[in-house]
């Protein structure tokens, strides 16, 4: 090999990216001791800009196209490097790509809770994570603030300015905008283009980045709130208590019927919890005369014998209604404070006569 081929073998005459990644925004060329020689060419594909670099100043920058170097599209370096006479030999300038298509799927999020004073339930913590997308605008300011003297930066490296700055706009967009923890999920939409207005008024001029896309995927409660707000919403649901009490006591004494095993206990319970109520819900049993003060109930006095097992105490009046609903039979014991023992109740005299069987008399002679 000549020595003519060894120099122009040291020469560089074609610069370009093979962009095989698809988060890469910056990426500079190997020059390594290599020289740029006259006439070399520049190949900046769809989607690039190429910026030219000399002693640590930005010079030209090329959109895409094939480009022949010499001092007619190099004035700015030519400048910097004192080429009076033209530009006629070798020149060494470092060579930097940036890639201006954006890079999607990007992942923000709220590292810790943030503290917020909600209209409704007062001091609250909000969590929020989203996605976004990034472009590189402005090559001079990324090159300035963002790049140094790196070879290469992912968007990887910038996730972390990124997120920092997402956050702090989502808060100050919460505190101005003061709407109700309730009502947020309803404005995603709005808000998502609102933060990416407050997000990029901060980092395009700084950075030289746009964010064209943003997106607020869900903003969530603390647990324990979550799990109030759904006890809320069932009690919202069910609508009337005492009527779904109700209803959950006679579904309740259905099944037990149904599957047998101590049903005559529990119906019994349900029942006389449910005369009790009756009687002293307003509207579901008898009531006291107009203007009169209510009358208490009588103190609950009586056991009830189920399998074996006392149950009580009772009101009189529970008892009334399981003997009328037949869950009480003649041969059942009860036990009151007034009773030596345990005594069935056919044989008591507060409850003998709702046993007995009246014989009506003779039909008269036709």
């Amino acid at each position: 090999m000549g020595l003519f081929d060894k120099l122009r073998g040291e020469l560089i005459d074609i610069i370009e990216w093979l962009d095989d990644t698809r988060n890469t925004l910056v990426w500079r060329f190997p020059r390594y001791q290599n020289e740029i020689k006259q006439g070399a060419q520049l190949i900046v594909r769809p989607g690039q800009l190429a910026v030219f670099v000399m002693q640590g100043k930005v010079a030209d920058v090329f959109e895409s196209g094939t480009h022949t170097l010499n001092t007619q599209n190099l004035p700015i370096l030519s400048t910097i490097a004192g080429w009076k006479f033209g530009f006629n030999s070798p020149f060494k300038s470092e060579v930097y790509f940036i890639s201006t298509r954006q890079i999607t799927d990007l992942k923000w999020g709220t590292p810790n809770p943030i503290m917020l004073r909600d209209p409704e339930f007062g001091p609250i913590r909000l969590r929020a994570f989203g996605t976004y997308a990034l472009k590189a605008v402005e090559p001079k300011a990324l090159l300035a603030e963002l790049v140094g003297t790196d070879g290469v930066v992912e968007a990887d490296e910038v996730t972390e300015l990124m997120r920092s700055i997402i956050t702090s706009a989502f808060a100050d967009m919460l505190a101005e905008k003061q709407v109700a923890a309730l009502d947020l999920a309803s404005k995603y939409r709005e808000f998502s283009e609102e933060l990416r207005a407050y997000v990029q008024e901060r980092v395009d001029n700084e950075y030289g980045l746009a964010i064209p896309q943003l997106f607020i995927v869900n903003i969530s409660l603390p647990e324990a709130v979550e799990k109030a707000l759904d006890t809320r919403t069932s009690m919202g649901v069910i609508g009337d208590m005492n009527k779904f009490q109700q209803y959950s006591l006679g579904e309740a004494m259905r099944e037990s019927a149904t599957h047998g095993g101590g049903g005559e206990g529990l119906g019994l319970g349900m029942g006389v919890a449910m005369a009790g109520r009756m009687m002293t819900t307003p509207g579901l049993g008898m009531s006291a005369p107009m203007g009169a003060p209510p009358t208490p109930p009588p103190p609950p006095a009586w056991h009830i014998a189920v399998n074996g097992q006392s149950q009580g105490p009772y009101a009189p009046e529970q008892i009334q209604q399981s003997i009328a609903a037949g869950r009480i039979t003649g041969k059942t014991l009860l036990w009151a404070p007034q009773l030596a023992g345990w005594t069935a109740a056919e044989q008591l005299p507060d409850w003998s006569p709702y046993f007995q069987r009246v014989t009506p008399p003779p039909l008269p002679a036709g």
